[in-house]
């Protein structure tokens, strides 16, 4: 496949992962108040917001895991315990969910574009 081509997939997968995937998860394990479960793990997507402290902003090639500070291992560590309070499972979840489509994408571009760039 082309270049183009694998990026046009990889924007598909990160995103679908990232506001897709978090409806289905609501769906299956959060059925009585799906949406706003759905709505809760959207949110978490401010945890991006750490991504402004870097330089540059927006780098395709870097691994945000252990590089942002909300997306550090420390952090991670954090929204683990957190799934353990029921009060903030659906917070955790999104928030772990979260690091693991980072992980993905990363993943992604080291096994399929990062001999094309």
């Amino acid at each position: 496949m082309d270049q183009p081509t694998l990026e046009i997939i990889r924007f598909i997968i990160h995103y679908g992962l990232h506001f897709l995937a978090p409806g289905i998860i609501a769906l299956l394990f959060f059925r009585k108040d799906w949406k706003r479960a759905w709505l809760i793990m959207i949110l978490t997507m401010v945890v991006d917001a750490d991504h402004l402290l870097a330089d540059p902003l927006f780098d395709p090639t870097r691994l945000s895991i252990g590089f942002h500070p909300l997306h550090s291992y420390p952090a991670i560590l954090v929204y683990f315990g957190c799934f353990f309070i029921p009060k903030l499972r659906v917070i955790a979840l999104g928030l772990l969910f979260h690091m693991l489509t980072d992980w993905i994408d990363y993943l992604f571009y080291i096994n399929y574009l990062a001999g094309s760039l």
